[in-house]
This record gives structure tokens, C-alpha cells and sequence, in this order.
């Protein structure tokens, strides 16, 4: 689906992927610690929490449906 670079591996049955590159785990590890500090500095303000993570979330889902082998798909075992 994509020319560019696989940081992460299609699961096998569902929708998902897992990092497989440094590139794709330092990606995830950023994004994980970036959500741990905006929900400790919104934590009383669960709107402003949502806000402030939801742009994040979907720049994260876009850039890991690039750089997935095959792309983000629903998946049933299927050997690729």
C-alpha cells in the first residue's frame, strides 16, 4: 500500500500493527509518554485532556497507517 518505510508489522487477525523498526518504537514511546504528561497536566479538565489528545491520537494512527507493511486493515490470518 506504501512506498515508504515500514516502522511497524500488520497484526495477524484484526486491526492493528506492532513496531518493528526503532523508528516505529521510538514513535510509539514518544506518543505513550506525550499522553501520560498531558493526563497528568489536565487532570482535573478531562475536556481540555480530551482535546489536547485527540489531534494526537489521529496524527499517530495516520502516520502508522503510512508506515505499515500493507497498511491498516482488518485482518484474518491470511498469510501476506
Amino acid at each position: 500500500m506504501s512506498d515508504g518505510p515500514e516502522w511497524f508489522a500488520p497484526k495477524r487477525y484484526g486491526w492493528g500493527a506492532t513496531p518493528n523498526t526503532w523508528q516505529g518504537w521510538a514513535l510509539t514511546i514518544g506518543f505513550v509518554a506525550i499522553l501520560i504528561l498531558l493526563s497528568r497536566r489536565f487532570a482535573d479538565r478531562p475536556v481540555l485532556l480530551f482535546g489536547a489528545a485527540a489531534p494526537l491520537v489521529v496524527v499517530f494512527v495516520v502516520i502508522c497507517a503510512r508506515t505499515t507493511k500493507g497498511g491498516l486493515r482488518w485482518r484474518w490470518g491470511e498469510e501476506e
